[in-house]
């Protein structure tokens, strides 16, 4: 293992995985410091729980006292003024996926987890069978698994899970992050065209993950989500053992008359979590199996794992229910995984009036080259309240997503739509409009001003909670 620096500083450190390297560097007893700026909840909160100090802002004076190591997030640009500090210093830095390699992976059995969608709770899957199987894993993932609480462990155990991003790694480096990674078994959970800003089309998509599939070694593993014919399309490139999952009866591993079936055997009875909702969780839950049964372990102990899953957080959490109003947090921001969240609250909820609260957020989101899809998959709720677009200025007019234009397509589909422009309008239409028995399911791949726990405030106080 490389020698470890005393200080590391993180600039963007409020990123998902940029916040899960600083945890894994002070797991490791190093003095961690970040920079960002509006770091929110969930990973405001667990920096400070884990004592990161966190300089608000990107700024020169957050390298004066020198660190050892700088880890460069994706987030900021060579022309960021800590980031000219950083060069004009002649600090040594590393990009996010450098540094994860360097100090934690190269020594480890490597499982990585990548995919268009669902990667995080795959991994999150993943990890909680291995450690319930007695493995003690190492994970990195993108998001805050509820069975331990953070989205990031250093196990004393071989293997070490990453959930592994197909965006850029740093403004040094335009290649995807899991090319670093290595990974010796992995999923790839699907292929679709998504983060507009770095990628041209679907093909400059399936490049990338060309590259992640044939750097698999021979002697590796990957499990392909069946249901996803780019994924398999994409997968004819793996040199390695591979096997392929999903709802299809055609894939090796899959579901029958509530029994988990590999390769036409059947090995036993399907007793997923609860926190497990939706025919794409399903698919999530299959391809975490697939890779824990390539390990070894018994399909005994691995439904044991499963069994025992307590879901992701903002991954169709569950924030409260007051007044028999139920309100739900998504990270969904694109059309497939809207549709898809809709879809398994509708399974959970039946006969109950569901609203779908959409904030334009992501960049893709944000462009409207999914203008049409995002607006039929919002069609699947009762009623639809769509927020402004995040950052509006940035992506030129004609390019632009149109909550307007989205509300009419909704509409004409016989739903109920409106497009408001601020968070106070949203939450005060919501607290007008709600009825006994409705279910908000809010979806943004960001904090969305506090919404879902503003509205849960603001019912528990009319209902004297």
């Amino acid at each position: 293992m490389s020698h470890f620096p005393r200080h590391v500083h993180l600039i963007g450190v409020g990123g998902v995985g940029m916040a899960a390297l600083a945890g894994l560097f002070k797991e490791k007893g190093l003095k961690v410091t970040g920079s960002d700026t509006g770091v929110y909840p969930p990973m405001s909160d667990m920096l400070k729980e884990i004592g990161v100090e966190i300089r608000e802002g990107y700024r020169p004076e957050n390298l004066r006292d020198f660190p050892d190591m700088v880890i460069v997030g994706n987030v900021v640009s060579r022309d960021n003024l800590e980031v000219a500090e950083l060069l004009r210093l002649g600090l040594p830095y590393m990009s996010m996926p450098q540094a994860l390699w360097e100090f934690f992976l190269k020594d480890k059995d490597r499982i990585v987890v990548a995919g268009t969608h669902g990667k995080t709770t795959t991994s999150s899957i993943i990890a909680c069978i291995l450690y319930s199987s007695g493995l003690d894993p190492s994970f990195l993932i993108g998001g805050i698994p509820r069975n331990f609480g953070r989205g990031f462990r250093l196990g004393n155990g071989r293997h070490f899970i990453v959930e592994g991003d197909e965006y850029d790694t740093a403004f040094f480096d335009k290649g995807p992050k899991f090319l670093h990674y290595k990974g010796q078994r992995c999923v790839l959970t699907a292929v679709e065209f998504d983060h507009a800003d770095i990628y041209r089309d679907l093909n400059h998509v399936k490049e990338s993950f060309r590259k992640y599939v044939c750097a698999i070694p021979r002697d590796g593993f990957l499990a392909v989500g069946a249901d996803y014919p780019h994924a398999l399309d994409v997968s004819e490139g793996a040199a390695c053992r591979k096997e392929t999952y999903g709802l299809n009866h055609e894939a090796l591993w899959h579901l029958k008359d509530g029994k988990i079936i590999h390769d036409e055997k059947e090995l036993g009875e399907w007793v997923p979590s609860p926190s497990l909702m939706g025919r794409h969780n399903l698919m999530n839950a299959l391809g975490a199996v697939s890779l824990a049964f390539s390990l070894g372990l018994g399909i005994k102990e691995i439904l044991k794992g499963l069994k025992g899953f307590e879901g992701v957080r903002r991954r169709q959490e569950l924030k409260g229910e007051v007044g028999e109003v139920t309100i739900v947090d998504d990270f969904a921001h694109h059309p497939t995984a809207i549709r898809e969240s809709i879809a398994a609250l509708r399974e959970k909820y039946p006969g109950q009036r569901l609203w779908a609260v959409f904030e334009p957020r992501s960049n893709t989101s944000r462009r409207n080259i999914f203008q049409k899809e995002i607006a039929e998959a919002l069609a699947g709720a009762d009623a639809v309240v769509i927020g402004s677009v995040f950052n509006p200025q940035r992506i030129d007019h004609e390019k632009r997503f149109s909550p307007e234009k989205a509300c009419e397509v909704i509409k004409a589909a016989g739903k109920e739509a409106v497009a408001i422009d601020n968070i106070e309008g949203i939450l005060g239409h919501l607290i007008n409009h709600l009825k006994e028995g409705d279910v908000v399911l809010f979806m943004s791949n960001g904090p969305f001003g506090g919404l879902p726990s503003l509205l849960l405030k603001e019912l528990s106080s009319r209902h004297g909670g």
